[in-house]
């Protein structure tokens, strides 16, 4: 019997059930801002771990093997519409202009976690896959932005 992976806007959501009332309740020991510092921080962490297993997995962290994460992980089952800008050896260029990430999070009351749960993890993630990519965003949707802008190259001597 083949087990079925679980998609990663549902582990999203799983997490969000057990994390934000973690957060809540830290945040009563030690303040939202320490708590959700804190948690940013752990999750980044784990991200950048999840990075480097998933580059590994693939056996390949270049610049193509990200954008077919992108692809086919980060936006499987619909849960990002992309518009893509430039796509090179280089550089993966694109807008996010719908993110179901977010409106889960909104549907479960939880928006005010979601950049912290979830946005708060693509660079580190990408950092993880292969230390060279540099990402840049200077707006989310997340943040009441009109789209999540993500500029992926890789640095010099990457």
């Amino acid at each position: 019997m083949t087990q079925k992976r679980i998609t990663l806007i549902n582990q999203r959501k799983i997490e969000a059930e057990i994390a934000v009332p973690l957060i809540k309740g830290f945040a009563l020991e030690v303040g939202e801002e320490k708590a959700l510092e804190i948690s940013g921080k752990v999750i980044r962490n784990l991200a950048r771990k999840a990075g480097r297993r998933v580059a590994i997995s693939l056996g390949s962290d270049d610049m193509v093997a990200f954008a077919g994460v992108v692809k086919n992980m980060w936006a499987k089952d619909n849960a990002l519409e992309i518009k893509f800008l430039e796509q090179t050896p280089e550089k993966l260029f694109f807008d996010v202009i719908r993110c179901r990430y977010f409106e889960q999070y909104v549907k479960m009351g939880m928006q005010d976690y979601g950049f912290c749960l979830s946005c708060n993890r693509d660079g580190a993630f990408s950092k993880g896959f292969n230390p060279h990519i540099v990402m840049k965003r200077s707006t989310t949707l997340m943040q009441g932005g009109p789209c999540c802008d993500f500029r992926f190259f890789t640095s010099p001597g990457g």
